[in-house]
């Protein structure tokens, strides 16, 4: 799946034509060409690296799944590598998707690795404002980081929520819930894992690229990039936050199993304990030597009397201790 478009001195000119026609229509200095791939075949791609000049280290990392997010700087291009992230309907697992981009000074290349990207949001983005668009590639670029950073901030947003409805969770009974909350924290948790892996290079991936020798950022674009980047710290910070506080809730977790299994214990020690009496009464007037009462009716009512009796001590003193 190919995807094209050409703007021309800032006004969108044509889009999805043949690949085969790029080359023409770079020719012209005040043309600008985006190219979408979807998981292009090697040497497909190769082709095309060939025909934009692209060095082939970046063509490797662009083919390949993986690839950390960075930004590198080649002699006559921009390599990008940066993940799209979704929070399913539940709130718990993060999917993130993989998308490589190549920036020269007159084309944005973006090939997507699988289809958890939304290309049509970013076309809606740049679409959103024209008025931009003669601003060049960086105007493109723009548009890609801004819905990579809005999907960042929103599967935070989803994490938090989750988070917060985990903790109401945490103090509920029931070995099936028990167990719900236990793998819940264990998603949330390698979800925030990914998460954090994923928004924190984005910070130095935007501050590389607005920096006055790429001369890609234009004046008119530097509040926009700047927006972006604040976007970013507050993404970061918030996982960040958002990290310190599943572990507070795991701790929280432990600590609420762990008072638990104390009152269990209470419970069990303390009907073991009135359990003891009887076996002690009986078991001492089941030896086979005659004791006061032997073979007596009054020696029963005794004995029974005090099983009764001393149970009953037991039971009401646990009882307020709250042990039972």
């Amino acid at each position: 799946m190919v995807r094209t478009r050409l703007y021309r001195s800032g006004t969108l000119i044509s889009e999805n034509f043949p690949v085969r026609d790029i080359s023409e229509y770079l020719r012209d200095p005040t043309s600008v060409v985006w190219l979408d791939l979807y998981q292009p075949e090697h040497d497909e791609f190769a082709l095309i690296g060939e025909e934009f000049g692209l060095h082939e280290l970046a063509v490797e990392h662009a083919l390949h799944q993986g690839q950390r997010p960075k930004i590198d700087h080649y002699r006559t291009h921009i390599y990008m590598n940066a993940y799209a992230t979704n929070v399913a309907d539940v709130g718990e697992a993060l999917t993130v998707s993989e998308i490589a981009a190549f920036v020269t000074n007159q084309a944005l290349i973006t090939v997507r690795k699988d289809p958890g990207i939304a290309i049509d949001e970013v076309v809606a983005r740049w679409d959103d404002s024209p008025e931009l668009a003669a601003e060049g590639v960086g105007f493109l670029l723009h548009g890609l980081l801004d819905h990579l950073v809005d999907g960042h901030f929103r599967a935070v947003q989803a994490l938090d929520d989750a988070i917060e409805k985990l903790e109401d969770l945490v103090f509920d009974e029931g070995r099936e819930q028990v167990l719900a909350v236990q793998h819940r924290v264990l998603v949330l948790r390698r979800s925030l894992v990914d998460l954090r892996r994923t928004v924190l290079p984005v910070r130095e991936v935007v501050n590389t690229l607005m920096r006055p020798g790429l001369q890609l950022v234009t004046p008119r674009l530097v509040p926009y990039y700047q927006e972006i980047y604040d976007q970013v710290l507050r993404a970061t910070e918030w996982t960040e936050s958002l990290r310190d506080l599943m572990n507070s809730v795991m701790e929280t977790n432990l600590s609420v199993q762990a008072n638990r299994v104390n009152v269990i214990m209470k419970k069990v020690t303390s009907w073991a304990a009135i359990i003891a009496v009887p076996t002690a009464v009986t078991g001492f007037y089941g030896q086979n030597v005659p004791y006061p009462g032997f073979a007596r009716e009054w020696g029963f009512a005794v004995s029974s009397s005090v099983i009764v009796l001393m149970a009953l001590v037991l039971y009401l003193v646990f009882r307020h201790k709250d042990w039972i």
